[in-house]
C-alpha cells in the first residue's frame, strides 16, 4: 500500500497567528485561504488551520512523559526529524517533550518531541530508524 497525503483540519483562535507559527516556525507553505481558514503543506500533508474556540488538552503517561492528548504530526526520516528538530530550537520552541529516543532499545524506538502552536494544538514529530518496520507494527 503506498501512503497518500492526509488532511487534517484544527481550530486556531488566530489565523493570521497559525499562518505565521507554521510558515516561520515549522516550515509550511501556504496553499488557499481566506480570513477564516488557511490550507497549509505540512511535509507534504494537508494543513487546515480554522478559525475556532479552542479547547483544553489532556495528558496521557507514555514511557515516563506526560503526552498531550489530543495531538497530531508526521513521522519523518530520521536525518528530516533531527534537521527539524535543530531548527525548531533555533526558532526558540519551547517544547513540551524535549526531542529525545523513546523506547530506546525496545521495540518501537523512536525519536519524539511535543510541542504546542500558539493555539495551544499539541504537535509529535517522530522518527523510527527503519520507519517502514515500525510505523505500522502491529
Amino acid at each position: 500500500m503506498s501512503l497518500t497525503p492526509f488532511h487534517l483540519a484544527i481550530p486556531v483562535r488566530d489565523v493570521a497567528e497559525a499562518e505565521q507559527f507554521y510558515t516561520e516556525v515549522v516550515g509550511c507553505t501556504v496553499g488557499r485561504k481566506s480570513d477564516h481558514w488557511v490550507d497549509l503543506n505540512l511535509f507534504g500533508h494537508q494543513l487546515v488551520c480554522h478559525q475556532a474556540d479552542v479547547g483544553e488538552t489532556y495528558h496521557n503517561p507514555v514511557d515516563g512523559d506526560s503526552v498531550p492528548v489530543p495531538h497530531f504530526g508526521v513521522a519523518l526520516e530520521m536525518p528530516v526529524w533531527q534537521a527539524f528538530s535543530e531548527r525548531l530550537k533555533e526558532k526558540g520552541v519551547e517544547f513540551v517533550i524535549e526531542p529525545r529516543i523513546r523506547f530506546e532499545g525496545l521495540p518501537g524506538e523512536q525519536a519524539t518531541m511535543f510541542f504546542y502552536d500558539p493555539s495551544g494544538n499539541a504537535l509529535e514529530f517522530k522518527a523510527f530508524a527503519d520507519i517502514e518496520a515500525e510505523l505500522f507494527k502491529a
